[in-house]
């Protein structure tokens, strides 16, 4: 047996020496070959890099243009007519654009689309900044770099707007600087400007209609008189100092003199009135995203508007901006016009002919006009993801005057922060006064936080469906007993609590619209000796001093029996009622109690007499009650009086539970993924490739249960199911024998190959050698193409022959390894 078992090893050293010889022989040289330089421009289409013949006889049409304008107009600058693409090839404004409609439901709008323009590109000022740009990139590939000049902004921003319904047009012309500069350092900040209008109009819905008139003055008319002079002079003065501050602050903050004023060239999209609704015409600034008046003083002036369909040339005077401009474009004496055969103007020469022909001449055909070409620019498309991303790099940081801006992309930042805009005191912005902070996707529902840097106050704004109801949060520290404001939706509340305000010694809670009427309570605390405690962890409840409860009318109930202010002085161990008042009284009715010593014990208690009870009653012919009415009353005043102390230490244990539950949140901030991102939800993401990886090791059991490879060795045999040592001996040598021919056949195989792919490129470089200097520039492209595949096939061959050799003899182990351990031969082996 020892010596059988000895031949075995030696014939598997054998084999393995032999597999060894065999692939060390395999020689692998690659081809002596100088590859050219690759081509790293990207593969753009055919239509960014050659004209059509309509493209061409438009380009002959602008250049005769072109001429004819310098001729009758040498003082004006030249025109943005036929810049280059991004693959030097000429084409003209017209057809870079493309109207799209993207699949988003803001940007059907035209503040959709301008804030997703100004948000998703950078700009790349002009330089110089008089001078029209040479190139006019696609909107492709703006998109795809995310930069581009003003040129490039108007042009996407217009394609969309266009797509949308809008009637809008590419406007080049003149702006200030701060406009072609975007710089906003000198204008307000507009989320700032719609917060603090926001304010403004929440006062006023605050202020009531009706109010109590005030107390009727005595004075003499002649003091009043003269006091309303002294004021009127003092008012005068303030208002004097006042301007004269103003007028101070605005000539610190006037920008230095440009230059260039008037000369720097800007492009902005003009949308005209008429489509979508538009009521009149008006500007939009694509860097900043923003719509002006057609007479704003930023806009200095316009050399030509475009779309496209056509071309229009200003003929109008600037000296004034824009203000007296018309944007009438069928008016043929303030905008030449191109192509003449222009939908506007071609209605309106068919109306003019129609009017003036005889009904008698014969119809005359009507001559064939040049159409604008179809673009040359490839669909417009942005992704799910780079919707969401918006900014590049999905951050954005705006300066505007005493403010900064910045803007988020969804889930970028841990906390969930997708705005944060901060308020500064001076134009520097170094002296900060106030952050405002807006969320999204909180699994705490967190939407807004803002800052008081200078008080130290923040303010938490909800969303509907945290727990408690939360709505806001108004507080200066998490500590307890601080002073706090808590706003809740009480129509998500069993108890209709709406607002909740704690201070160190007193409580006030107000409800809405609770089945008992009970629409107020403030509740007074003891002081305590010591010091409050500062954790949560060692809180405790304060004990209660006195609480006054507020109900609205009951109108099943008669004035005098309805309760209108309750009273529990605890400390005082009283109780005081006031009723609401008749429609016919000017006061109203209230009864005092003075609580006899253990009320409600029948063995200890004090005796309950009438002057324990105090009662004014407005009608005096009215019955006073009974001394029974009075003591049960009395006792149910007094349940009532624990069952309002312990609701109070339910609401301090609310309160602390809140910011228990807060403190908690901030400490380990959850965002909110939808179960349909995949992208994000990383429990989606892990259980669906768990599943697929589970089918695949089904799949490969299955394989392996089909796959035996003994069967055809097997099949030889008279009777398989009988096996001795030397049929178990001889399966395996075969089996063996048919392996290494296997892996010998494939290394062959993968030489034989590799030789050929290296004969085929040393033919073609010599068939290259010999033709050189005759070859055509696509016959070169097709020789260098087929370099490069073939070097690719040749590495690749590289690669699987290095891979065999190496892996040849570890196979061969792992073979005889598998069928030492085959349970059919391991008894034999």
């Amino acid at each position: 047996m020892r010596k059988e078992e000895e031949e075995q090893e030696e014939d598997k050293d054998k084999d393995l020496q032999e597999l060894e010889d065999m692939t060390s022989n395999i020689n692998i040289t690659p081809p002596n070959y100088s590859q050219p330089e690759p081509v790293t421009e990207e593969e753009f289409p055919k239509s960014y890099k050659q004209n059509s013949t309509q493209e061409d006889q438009l380009l002959h049409m602008a250049e005769n243009f072109r001429c004819q304008y310098v001729h009758l107009h040498p003082e004006r600058k030249p025109l943005l007519l036929c810049p280059l693409n991004e693959c030097g090839a000429k084409k003209f404004v017209s057809t870079t654009v493309r109207p799209t409609l993207l699949p988003y439901p803001e940007m059907y709008s035209w503040e959709g689309c301008a804030s997703l323009v100004c948000d998703y590109l950078c700009l790349d000022p002009l330089d110089p900044p008089y001078n029209l740009p040479r190139q006019l990139l696609s909107p492709t590939w703006v998109l795809q770099n995310r930069r581009g000049t003003s040129f490039d902004f108007s042009t996407l921003l217009c394609s969309f707007l266009l797509g949308a319904g809008y009637n809008a047009y590419c406007v080049s012309g003149y702006a200030v600087k701060d406009m072609c500069l975007l710089d906003q350092s000198r204008q307000e900040c507009p989320l700032k400007v719609r917060q603090e209008t926001e304010k403004v109009e929440e006062k006023k819905k605050q202020t009531k209609k009706y109010s109590v008139k005030p107390v009727r003055d005595l004075r003499s008319g002649f003091q009043k008189q003269q006091e309303a002079q002294r004021q009127a002079e003092l008012d005068a003065i303030m208002e004097k100092k006042k301007e004269e501050e103003e007028r101070l602050k605005a000539e610190r903050e006037r920008p230095p003199p440009d230059p260039l004023l008037g000369q720097r060239v800007h492009c902005w999209v003009l949308i005209l009135s008429g489509s979508r609704d538009v009521p009149e015409n008006f500007f939009v600034d694509p860097l900043t995203g923003k719509s002006y008046p057609t007479g704003d003083p930023a806009f200095l002036g316009i050399e030509s508007v475009w779309n496209h369909q056509n071309y229009w040339v200003n003929m109008q005077s600037c000296h004034s901006g824009c203000v007296e401009m018309t944007f009438d474009l069928s008016d043929a004496r303030r905008w030449e016009v191109l192509l003449p055969g222009d939908t506007a103007l071609a209605m309106t020469v068919m109306k003019m002919q129609q009017e003036s022909e005889d009904p008698d001449e014969e119809e005359e055909d009507e001559p064939k006009v040049f159409e604008m070409p179809q673009t040359w620019v490839k669909p417009i498309i942005i992704s799910q993801n780079d919707m969401e991303t918006r900014c590049p790099g999905g951050k954005k940081v705006i300066m505007y005057k005493r403010a900064k801006l910045e803007k988020f992309a969804p889930y970028l930042m841990p906390n969930g922060m997708i705005t944060c805009l901060t308020t500064f005191t001076d134009l520097e912005c170094t002296q900060a006064t106030a952050v405002r902070q807006w969320f999204q996707n909180r699994q705490d529902h967190l939407q807004e936080r803002e800052l008081d840097l200078v008080s130290n106050v923040t303010l938490e704004r909800f969303r509907p469906g945290r727990s408690h109801a939360l709505k806001s949060h108004r507080y200066f520290t998490m500590d307890l007993e601080t002073e706090r404001q808590m706003e809740f939706y009480s129509h998500a509340r069993p108890d209709g609590l709406a607002e909740r305000q704690d201070f160190t010694s007193e409580m006030i809670e107000r409800y809405e619209e609770r089945p008992d009427f009970l629409y107020y309570r403030h509740v007074l605390f003891h002081k305590r000796e010591g010091d409050p405690p500062k954790g949560l962890e060692d809180h405790d409840h304060r004990h209660v001093k006195k609480i006054v409860e507020r109900f609205n009318r009951d109108q099943s109930k008669p004035a005098n029996e309805d309760v209108a202010e309750r009273i529990f002085l605890v400390s005082e161990n009283r109780i005081q009622l006031t009723y609401h008042r008749e429609d016919d009284r000017i006061v109203a009715a209230w009864r005092s109690f003075v609580k006899p010593n253990n009320l409600g014990d029948q063995q200890n208690q004090q005796s309950f007499t009438h002057d324990m009870v105090s009662t004014y009653q407005v009608d005096p012919f009215e019955k006073p009650s009974k001394h029974l009415t009075m003591y049960e009353l009395l006792v149910s005043l007094s349940n009532e009086e624990e069952t309002v102390t312990h609701r109070v230490m339910e609401s301090e244990a609310e309160v602390w539970e809140i910011l228990t539950m807060r403190l908690q949140e901030e400490n380990n901030i959850e965002l909110l993924i939808s179960i349909y991102n995949t992208a994000r939800n990383d429990k989606a993401r892990l259980h669906r490739e768990a599943l697929e990886r589970m089918a695949i090791e089904e799949r490969l059991r299955q394989e392996e249960k089909e796959l035996d490879y003994l069967i055809p060795f097997l099949n030889q045999l008279d009777s398989p199911e009988i096996l001795t040592r030397e049929l178990a001996l001889q399966l395996r040598n075969d089996c063996m024998a048919a392996f290494k021919q296997q892996i010998i056949d494939k290394t062959t195989l993968i030489q034989a190959r590799f030789e050929r792919e290296t004969q085929q490129l040393e033919e073609k470089q010599q068939w290259y050698q010999k033709n050189q200097l005759s070859m055509t520039g696509q016959e070169e492209e097709e020789y260098l193409a087929f370099c490069s595949s073939t070097m690719f096939r040749i590495h690749t061959l590289k690669l699987r022959l290095n891979r065999q050799k190496e892996e040849a003899p570890l196979k061969y182990l792992a073979m005889d390894q598998k069928l030492r351990q085959d349970p059919r031969l391991a008894k034999f082996l």
